[in-house]
């Protein structure tokens, strides 16, 4: 069904028989659920430290004996909050948060190249984005610092990283 359709067939509803349908699709479909929850009651904060929670949860559990490491939990949020349309200032936050995490667990663990190449993905998406959304000046040092973690640490894909500098210099 097109959007135009849609529209037209909306019109044509009654006020209550409109109503049923949204409360139907709230009560059927979670994503429904949070999109008005969140409309409704935007607790932006609360979603950020449950986020970093979880992410810092990847690499360092509590509850388990070793780290999954996984950068798509990151990524699941951040791709919520864009969705939401989040304060683009918690969102690159919470990106900038994954990698400073993933660093951390990377000085004192072995990890695999695949970890390298996903971590430089994800350090070009956070320079895109802060650099999309005019945040440079609040993330510049952050990023920079990140940087010069994956040089000290000799992370592999060096030029890589070098080069996905250049948009903020």
């Amino acid at each position: 069904m097109s959007k135009r359709a849609l529209k037209k067939y909306l019109k044509e509803l009654k006020k209550r028989d409109l109503e049923d349908q949204i409360t139907d699709l709230y009560d059927r479909f979670p994503a429904v659920k949070q999109y008005f929850d969140f409309v409704f009651n935007p607790k932006e904060e609360k979603l950020v430290q449950e986020a970093k929670v979880k992410i810092s949860n990847e690499y360092f559990p509590l509850k388990r004996k070793r780290a999954r490491a996984r950068r798509s939990v990151a990524q699941k949020f951040i791709k919520l909050f864009l969705k939401l349309e989040m304060d683009p200032y918690l969102t690159a936050d919470v990106m900038l948060f994954n990698q400073e995490i993933a660093q951390t667990f990377s000085e004192n663990n072995k990890v695999p190249e695949a970890f390298y190449k996903s971590m430089l993905n994800s350090f070009r998406e956070s320079i895109q984005f802060v650099s999309k959304h005019k945040l440079l000046s609040e993330f510049q040092e952050r990023i920079v610092t990140i940087y010069k973690k994956s040089q000290s640490q000799n992370w592999p894909l060096e030029e890589e990283f070098s080069k996905a500098l250049d948009i903020i210099e």
